[in-house]
């Protein structure tokens, strides 16, 4: 599967910004799938997962009750809503797919075999 992340852009603190993952293939509902994020100087860290029917999700504390993740299998598309944006809330974001037969493991970067290209997320305060 390959994956195309977009929508970053440059916002202000408690604006909102809405990120999508496009994939390819025609097995994405196989797939659970992942974002992560990595600032500057910071290693990449985990920010939300779906499992490929919808029904699990999982969330960083630290974006819990800001950001929703969802997704379309029949658009082949998972979104990642971001309100109520920080400046710490800076960083690259990337979209990430996982096998669904290696189980629910989502907060691992292992976990995730494909990643997308990622796209930049700026939030001034």
């Amino acid at each position: 599967v390959q994956l195309q992340a977009c929508g970053g852009g440059s916002v202000q603190a408690r604006d909102s910004l809405r990120l999508s993952c496009v994939a390819s293939g025609r097995t994405f509902s196989t797939y659970a799938m992942g974002w992560f994020r990595q600032g500057p100087g910071k290693g990449r860290e985990f920010v939300t997962a779906i499992s490929r029917g919808g029904l699990r999700l999982s969330f960083a504390d630290s974006v819990k009750g800001r950001f929703t993740i969802s997704r379309d299998n029949a658009k082949n598309t998972v979104d990642l809503q971001m309100n109520s944006l920080k400046p710490e809330d800076t960083a690259v974001y990337y979209c990430a797919a996982a096998e669904t037969v290696t189980g629910w493991a989502p907060r691992n970067l292992d976990y995730y075999g494909y990643w997308g290209q990622g796209t930049q997320v700026t939030v001034s305060s």
